[in-house]
């Protein structure tokens, strides 16, 4: 499929797979949202050109928070955006401590192009838990995720100069706001 035309494909289906969703933050922004925030900061401050891996990005939550398969990304998609897909999706039949720390342990492990997601996911994510947080999360709930956050982070350095150096300017930012 032409760039141009994956990338339509992919907005098209993450929005349909997210579209009954809503992010946990206080604005409860739309679900795609935070797909797309991946895509665009992979692109914009990365560098990233490659169609494959920004179609990923905004695919990469749709297996482990809807009701899609891995099966059925490869089916429209190709085997290369599931493979990227699959790597960076968390099982949730595991307790959420448990996935976090695998996030931690398999960091190291993934592909160049699931590396670059999860950079982008991490440095997304870090973003709305500064700045939108959950109401329910008090700062010492937001400090913990920062500091996993950073050390999932640490495991793949050396794959994007420019996504790595925001998140730690916005890691400091989320320190100083939140005291830690």
């Amino acid at each position: 499929m032409e760039p141009t035309a994956l990338l339509l494909s992919a907005l098209e289906f993450a929005a349909a797979k997210h579209r009954d969703q809503r992010r946990k933050g206080r604005g409860a922004s739309p679900y795609i949202n935070h797909p797309i925030e991946v895509a665009r900061a992979l692109a914009q401050i990365g560098g990233v050109t490659d169609a494959e891996i920004l179609s990923a990005a905004i695919l990469h939550d749709t297996v482990e928070d809807t009701q899609t398969s891995p099966a059925e990304i490869e089916e429209v998609f190709g085997a290369r955006i599931r493979s990227l897909v699959e790597e960076v999706t968390d099982d949730k039949g595991l307790s959420q401590p448990e996935r976090k720390r695998l996030q931690i342990v398999h960091a190291p492990t993934l592909s160049p192009g699931a590396k670059l997601i999860k950079l982008g996911d991490k440095l997304c994510n870090v973003h709305d838990v500064i700045h939108d947080p959950p109401p329910s999360w008090d700062p010492e709930r937001r400090r913990a995720y920062l500091a996993w956050a950073r050390e999932v982070v640490d495991q793949i350095r050396g794959t994007n100069v420019e996504l790595e150096s925001t998140f730690d300017r916005l890691l400091a930012e989320g320190l100083a706001v939140l005291g830690g």
